[in-house]
């Protein structure tokens, strides 16, 4: 098994951890790859003053031993899946940790709602970071949405759905091609409908194109989407043969589109850049949004990463 041939998983012992751990786990067999399982921890940046006016030596004994629980639990769960599963404990931040690992892997998986570790630091104010830098595609798997709302937060971890739509914003750009050829690859995977949706910008109150600076012909624009859309079809045609394709294009921000249906996918790819409805997707306050608010696990397709890779 080639170190490519490996998904990654970040363990922070929150429900929500598990849940992506689970979704890896249905992931790898489907693949027929290997999970390898990571908690991380940091060390204080400074040690408290001891009686003589030093500083007493940092003992991170219990903190090891709290990540080290963390893996066990883990690898209990996933004991019999019969895949080949390996695990350590890293010391450092917990997205530096997963950007520098993502280097030796196929696949980064991550939870949301976690307990202040992967899942925060994704979501909070370096969420750019993981999708930005890392070397491999990344899935962040909500909880909340398998969950349902109104369950208690302490109810069982939900199982996992196998994947029988498979969405991806398309928007023109090389960036959100790649997104689709890694999504047509998922699809024969699991023998899935792919759902392709492109969207239409529209100022919610002036009915305005937002990307333009003047009215237009709203029916004209949606024809030039559309047959764009067509055209990026035609490159993959060989890549989406025997494959089920349903086009949507829609009104309305990349965001608020692609979250608003959301609903309807098991999963949902985007690249981590593009043009016109997705411009900045997972680089600014429209990838919070959807990171947050989809309804289903979100695989970012990272920038650079070349088409043979990001669909292998």
């Amino acid at each position: 098994m080639s170190h490519e041939n490996v998904i990654l998983v970040g363990l922070d012992g929150s429900d929500a951890a598990l849940h992506a751990l689970d979704w890896a786990t249905q992931e790898a067999r489907v693949r027929q790859w290997g999970l390898r399982l990571v908690c991380s921890y940091a060390l204080p940046s400074f040690a408290a003053a001891s009686l003589d006016g030093g500083y007493a030596a940092l003992d991170d004994s219990a903190i090891r031993a709290g990540a080290e629980a963390v893996l066990t639990e883990a690898l209990a769960r996933v004991a019999g899946s019969g895949l080949p599963v390996t695990s350590h404990v890293a010391v450092g931040d917990a997205t530096a940790v997963l950007v520098d690992e993502s280097r030796e892997v196929g696949l980064v998986v991550v939870g949301t709602r976690g307990g202040g570790g992967f899942a925060e630091r994704l979501l909070g104010t370096v969420s750019s970071a993981l999708p930005a830098h890392a070397k491999c595609p990344t899935v962040v798997v909500p909880l909340r949405a398998a969950r349902g709302a109104q369950e208690p937060t302490d109810a069982p971890v939900p199982p996992v759905t196998p994947v029988r739509r498979v969405m991806v914003g398309v928007d023109g750009s090389p960036q959100s091609e790649l997104a689709l050829r890694c999504a047509l690859r998922e699809a024969r995977r699991w023998q899935a409908t792919v759902v392709v949706v492109s969207a239409v910008p529209v100022n919610t109150v002036t009915g305005v194109l937002a990307w333009l600076p003047e009215p237009v012909d709203h029916r004209a624009v949606l024809a030039d989407i559309e047959e764009s859309l067509a055209l990026v079809l035609e490159r993959v045609a060989d890549e989406a043969q025997g494959l089920t394709i349903e086009r949507r294009v829609l009104d309305g921000t990349g965001a608020a589109v692609l979250t608003g249906m959301s609903g309807e996918a098991d999963l949902l790819v985007v690249g981590s850049r593009g043009r016109g409805g997705f411009t900045g997707l997972l680089l600014g306050s429209t990838s919070q949004a959807v990171l947050h608010h989809a309804q289903c696990p979100v695989l970012v397709v990272t920038k650079g990463v070349d088409a043979e890779q990001a669909a292998a």
